[in-house]
């Protein structure tokens, strides 16, 4: 049963935990076989694709942008919506390792940003860290520093120089690198360094295709590291709908896909986490304020 908390309960690291996250020991027996069954995420990855209503959501970011909050986008509430969801869906937020499952420790969101929009233009990975109480404004503050620390230094990121080093090596050399890298991953033995700076392990990977002007696209999660979904969202279209009273309407939308590791819980816990992120970014202001409760994940 998940356990009701106003902060998440600060718990002890047992055998069989890993460094980002606790062993998940009360699942049923079918779901503890899935892993062996499906044995990388690439066997067990799920699509999803909707429409969201972000008539609301335009509007929250044109109050956000007139009160000073500049670059705030529809990326802040996607982001803070799916925070608030996981306060309430903590399943979502598990992740499997060494055909193990376990619940991550944090709430790391992973993007690819580009030092300028160019086609030339230079790309690293972020990993931001969230409280899991965070806010609409805090979201976006926390972001927006991660953001500029990437594409505002001079000099490279951590993720830009440990793969720097990496790729540095002969390729016969990087590839027992990488087999080294998997196998220490799988025992849960990987560095925390790089676990602090890999993109492929974290709780969502999340790209904009509607800065690109394009729709989105179904993108792979990584049989390496232990991502287990990634989201792409496109670029906002206008649709005129009718109203109760006969009178046409003009609607904001923008299309959201989804690709899932089915193992982490099943297809009811999914949809319902889905649907909750629907409705938060359909109905934004309510992530103005902090959840009204964080349910902590099944032990």
């Amino acid at each position: 049963m998940q356990t009701t908390s106003e902060t998440p309960k600060v718990r002890k690291r047992r055998f069989g935990d890993r460094k980002d996250g606790r062993k998940v020991r009360t699942l049923q027996p079918i779901q503890r076989m899935m892993p062996y069954i499906m044995k990388k995420r690439s066997d067990a990855q799920n699509t999803f694709s909707d429409s969201f209503d972000i008539t609301e959501a335009d509007r929250i970011v044109r109050t956000k942008v007139k009160e000073g909050k500049t670059n705030f986008s529809l990326l802040h509430i996607i982001l803070a919506a799916y925070i608030h969801m996981l306060a309430q869906r903590p399943g979502v937020n598990r992740f499997v390792s060494g055909q193990k499952i376990y619940a991550r420790n944090n709430i790391e969101i992973v993007m690819a940003v580009k030092r300028e929009l160019s086609l030339s233009g230079q790309e690293t990975m972020i990993k931001v860290v969230f409280p899991p109480d965070a806010t609409l404004d805090e979201v976006y503050m926390i972001f927006n520093r991660a953001v500029e620390e990437a594409t505002q230094t001079t000099g490279e990121t951590m993720f830009d120089k440990v793969a720097k080093v990496l790729i540095s090596f002969p390729g016969i050399i990087l590839r027992l690198i990488v087999r080294l890298l998997f196998a220490l991953d799988y025992i849960g033995c990987l560095p925390r360094m790089l676990l602090n700076v890999s993109p492929f392990h974290g709780t969502m990977i999340i790209t904009s295709m509607g800065s690109l002007g394009i729709k989105p696209i179904y993108h792979h999660i990584y049989d390496f590291g232990n991502l287990p979904v990634f989201l792409s969202y496109g670029a906002k279209y206008t649709v005129n709908a009718i109203n109760r009273d006969g009178g046409v309407i003009r609607k904001r939308y923008v299309d959201i896909k989804a690709v899932t590791d089915e193992r982490i819980c099943d297809g009811y816990y999914y949809a319902s986490a889905l649907k909750m992120l629907k409705k938060l970014i359909q109905n934004p202001e309510v992530l103005n304020q902090p959840p009204a409760q964080i349910l902590e994940d099944i032990d």
